[in-house]
């Protein structure tokens, strides 16, 4: 469905099947001699569908237009290969769009493995491969055009300048319109629902990276913050804040259920209340289990960076305890 939200900026609301997430809001910018769509929904008939259907209903020439992945995350890259294909040009930042092009390959899954055994999700018996990443993601490499911070994309009356906004993922971008007070986001913010924080390795306190990503973005004088799901957001410091006060209460939360004894990952999070409609651990979706697992972990690692935990390693599986 589209809809216009800005003069030449259109927004193709596509559906995501069998998701909690519901939609992803791609974003078409009309240009004279050039387009730009940012994301792109799963890799599906049903996306790709909704996705043609949006250019052809606005007269977007494939190869008068670039493609522009915020993040590596198959909802927001599912197709872009298959659109490469069609004569679209595609960019990305270049940690994420060399990731898009490592989950190609099933050695990058089998790291997945090792992760449940770490996280203790081998007592729920669960695989990587019916996780929506791995399902949906682009199955061929992409010939991307690497983006930067600072770098501009030109279209129409719009200047946008990239920035660097990880956290949700490690190499996450966004988009900035001075003039006219735009950013677009990608899953970095977003109203009603908070970003996944997950765990993507031990090289930094990922929660922090975050932390420190938001308050950069408050930094910019924003009118209309553009978000790829749910609605677009007006207050973006009050939004900002909002996420941070969520985090503060997850981690006392989560802080009360390791105090009292070691806890592996899974058991954390099984201990952990979400916004789901299912009431035990055991009726979760396996994907759900490992969203939980991996948003458990930023948050359990956070606190061992704050001195707030200690982590200890038995047999394979990692525990975390209140200091």
């Amino acid at each position: 469905m589209i809809t216009q939200v800005y003069s030449n900026i259109y927004k193709n609301e596509i559906l995501l099947p069998n998701n909690p997430l519901k939609a992803i809001n791609s974003y078409i910018i009309r240009g004279e001699d050039r387009n730009l769509i940012i994301d792109t929904g799963f890799n599906i008939p049903g996306c790709k569908d909704a996705f043609m259907k949006g250019m052809e209903e606005l007269g977007i020439e494939r190869k008068k237009t670039r493609l522009l992945v915020t993040h590596l995350h198959s909802d927001h890259s599912g197709l872009a290969a298959a659109l490469q294909k069609e004569g679209v040009t595609v960019c990305a930042g270049a940690i994420d769009g060399r990731l898009i092009n490592e989950m190609t390959e099933e050695a990058y899954w089998d790291r997945f493995k090792d992760y449940g055994r770490l996280f203790d999700l081998e007592k729920d018996n669960i695989s990587f491969h019916d996780h929506p990443g791995y399902k949906y993601c682009p199955k061929e490499p992409i010939d991307f055009i690497y983006l930067k911070e600072g770098d501009v994309l030109k279209v129409g009356d719009y200047t946008f300048e990239i920035v660097d906004i990880p956290g949700h993922t490690p190499g996450h971008i966004g988009l900035y319109e001075q003039k006219h007070k735009l950013f677009f986001c990608g899953d970095h913010i977003l109203d009603k629902i908070t970003p996944n924080i997950t765990f993507w390795g031990f090289e930094q306190d990922i929660l922090s990276v975050y932390f420190n990503n938001l308050q950069k973005v408050a930094q910019y004088d924003i009118a209309l913050l553009l978000t790829a799901h749910r609605s677009t957001i007006k207050d973006h410091r009050k939004r900002i804040q909002e996420l941070l006060e969520h985090h503060r209460l997850r981690l006392n939360e989560i802080l009360m259920i390791i105090k009292e004894s070691k806890k592996s990952v899974r058991d954390t999070a099984a201990a952990m209340h979400w916004e789901l409609r299912y009431d035990r651990w055991e009726d979760f979706p396996n994907p759900q289990k490992w969203f939980a697992a991996g948003e458990a972990m930023a948050h359990l690692e956070h606190l061992v960076a704050t001195g707030k935990a200690e982590k200890i390693k038995e047999s394979e599986i990692i525990y975390y305890k209140a200091k």
